[in-house]
């Protein structure tokens, strides 16, 4: 292992989150540590991830695409943050694609993904 790869994987280690697998096309709910004022508390942020970048290395993040009051939000979430209190994935989608941004330009049922009901976790 070269001597980047070893001091990433020591830094990840060092922080001890637990990212389950996910990828784009799946509807995750993110956990985020919200601040107002004195008090912190965790907001959920759930959509689709339509994109992961940089793998599952420390400067990794994905982008959470919602449907908010009929607008669409998009967020991009740094994977080893400190803001972030947990990541559930609440349903598998099925995509032959890597970046949904494709989805941008959908509403309705045009936007739908279809759920792998036959997932198997990583080894």
């Amino acid at each position: 292992m070269d001597l980047i790869a070893q001091l990433e994987a020591e830094q990840i280690a060092s922080l001890g989150k637990d990212i389950p697998d996910f990828k784009a096309g799946d509807t995750i709910r993110v956990g985020y540590k919200v601040t107002e004022g004195s008090r912190t508390r965790v907001q959920n942020y759930e959509g689709v991830c339509i994109s992961r970048k940089n793998g599952e290395g420390i400067a990794g993040s994905f982008t959470v695409r919602k449907i908010s009051f009929g607008e669409g939000v998009e967020r991009v979430f740094p994977l080893f943050s400190t803001n972030i209190d947990s990541i559930t994935v609440v349903r598998r989608g099925r995509v032959r694609r890597s970046k949904l941004y494709y989805l941008r330009t959908r509403r309705g049922k045009s936007a739908r993904i279809a759920e792998v009901t036959n997932y198997k976790p990583k080894a």
